[in-house]
């Protein structure tokens, strides 16, 4: 790590106003789709392939890396580097799936976030945008990871006083000196073999037997229409395919399709069977979360994988899972629900300095989500752990999701504005940091999945435990 990291905190009021844009465009209406086009038409100006597809001579067996919400630059990153370099080390390339650059996505802060961390990476690595990477109309990202330099030109001004009007007065902008350390980090990741330049924002990798399609979910996690005819177009064939996606379609016990500007979704394109896709990963929420749904007799893992370093949002806040025919006995998470129950309670403990009321042990955790959920744990809580007044209370504050009692109402900020405000304020700098990256191993007949957990301990940086893992046959 660098000697000094400035610590990133959501609580700072500087902060939130950089990173306002996502509130505007709710406000306002959003103007991603319209700059992603600009930015996707000069990238075709400059010679990218029309259909956006990068063609990988690889063999038929390959294996590559999926790490999602990385950029925060602090502790909780640099600790996955370690695991994600030795479980990554023979592997041809890796993707971020989502917010490369935390808070705005300001190329000045490549250096330490994404040059340094990744330095020694043999590979090229892809990326997709996430919502914060666009609170800087997405400069920073094109010029790093499309090779496009120059800033776009200004829009015309619109009619005064319209929405438009009120959004361009308000929008957020990089600094005229943003990005004078570019040249300069860039040297970190100069190798050869590192080198790689994207069509754009959304792409597709055609690697030995499958199709990777990328795709851009912008500020508030829909598509435009023009995205939306590319996907369907790159979708057709019989090649299998896996998408990777900054918005995931199935997360916390829910089912969130992606709308596309004009009609249709996403997870349409996903089921439909002409397409022949296996997977559909995710990032934007801190977690690792697996779904595998059922449809038309056929099997789609939904995957979120976006602990890859940012702070790490609870799964002891998803309710018992009963969706797409995906009941508990099917769904993965990590960290496993106790797991995070223990973690939060010894955070709010130490926040609220009730440390004797609210911490929970990892046992005593387990044992009271398996009673209020109903649910068989991942692993079994200790032989002396009790579920008393006390843990039912601190597990209801703490926002699990099972039954409601009286002490609902009373839930603290864990989920909705927690992760909205609270949660990169309350992100902690020693282990468990519960984080996790994906390596996916691509044969001609499956597609090996797993999920490895980066702890922060030494133990684990070692030998990086796989925390779940399902074979994705391809015929």
């Amino acid at each position: 790590m660098p000697g000094h990291v400035e610590k990133l905190s959501w609580l700072n009021p500087r902060t939130l106003w950089a990173a306002r844009n996502g509130v505007l465009a709710s406000w306002f209406g959003d103007p991603t789709g319209r700059t992603r086009s600009r930015w996707v038409a000069r990238r075709a100006e400059a010679g990218a392939p029309a259909d956006k597809v990068i063609r990988r001579e690889v063999p038929d067996r390959f294996s590559f890396m999926v790490i999602g919400d990385t950029g925060e630059g602090d502790d909780s990153q640099y600790s996955v580097v370690p695991g994600f370099l030795k479980a990554g080390q023979d592997t041809d390339f890796a993707v971020i799936a989502s917010d490369v650059i935390y808070p705005v996505g300001s190329a000045d802060d490549y250096g330490t976030k994404f040059f340094r961390p990744y330095q020694d990476y043999p590979a090229p690595i892809y990326a997709i945008p996430g919502n914060h990477d666009w609170y800087e109309d997405l400069g920073a990202f094109m010029r790093v990871f499309c090779a496009d330099t120059p800033p776009l030109d200004p829009e015309p001004a619109p009619r005064p006083l319209t929405r438009a009007w009120w959004r361009a007065r308000l929008w957020h902008r990089p600094h005229p000196t943003d990005g004078q350390h570019l040249a300069e980090a860039w040297k970190l990741r100069s190798a050869p073999g590192q080198q790689a330049v994207q069509p754009g924002p959304y792409w597709a990798i055609d690697a030995g037997p499958v199709r990777i399609v990328g795709i851009d979910t912008g500020l508030l996690g829909t598509i435009d229409a023009e995205q939306g005819a590319w996907l369907r177009e790159v979708s057709r064939g019989p090649k299998p395919k896996i998408l990777i996606t900054g918005s995931p379609l199935y997360v916390d016990g829910e089912h969130h399709p992606c709308a596309i500007e004009g009609g249709g979704t996403v997870d349409d394109i996903v089921r439909d069977p002409e397409h022949h896709y296996v997977a559909a990963i995710g990032g934007d929420i801190h977690n690792y979360q697996r779904y595998p749904v059922d449809v038309d007799g056929r099997t789609v893992q939904y995957v979120v994988a976006g602990g890859g370093g940012a702070f790490m949002h609870a799964t002891h806040t998803i309710p018992r899972v009963s969706v797409g025919h995906v009941t508990e006995r099917d769904f993965r998470c990590y960290p496993l629900r106790g797991d995070s129950l223990a973690f939060y309670s010894r955070l709010y403990g130490h926040r609220l300095r009730l440390r004797r009321f609210f911490t929970l042990t990892e046992s005593e955790a387990t044992a009271v989500v398996a009673e209020q959920l109903g649910i068989e744990t991942g692993r079994a809580p200790g032989p002396d752990a009790r579920v008393t007044r006390r843990t039912r209370l601190v597990a209801s504050l703490l926002g699990t999701g099972g039954r409601p009692d009286r002490t609902s109402r009373f839930r603290l900020p864990v989920r909705k504005l927690y992760t909205q405000l609270f949660s990169p304020g309350s992100a902690t700098y020693s282990p468990p940091f519960f984080k996790c990256f994906l390596r996916l191993d691509v044969t001609p007949q499956a597609v090996r999945l797993r999920c490895f957990a980066a702890t922060g301990n030494r133990a684990q940086e070692l030998d990086p435990p796989v925390e779940d893992e399902v074979t994705i046959p391809l015929k």
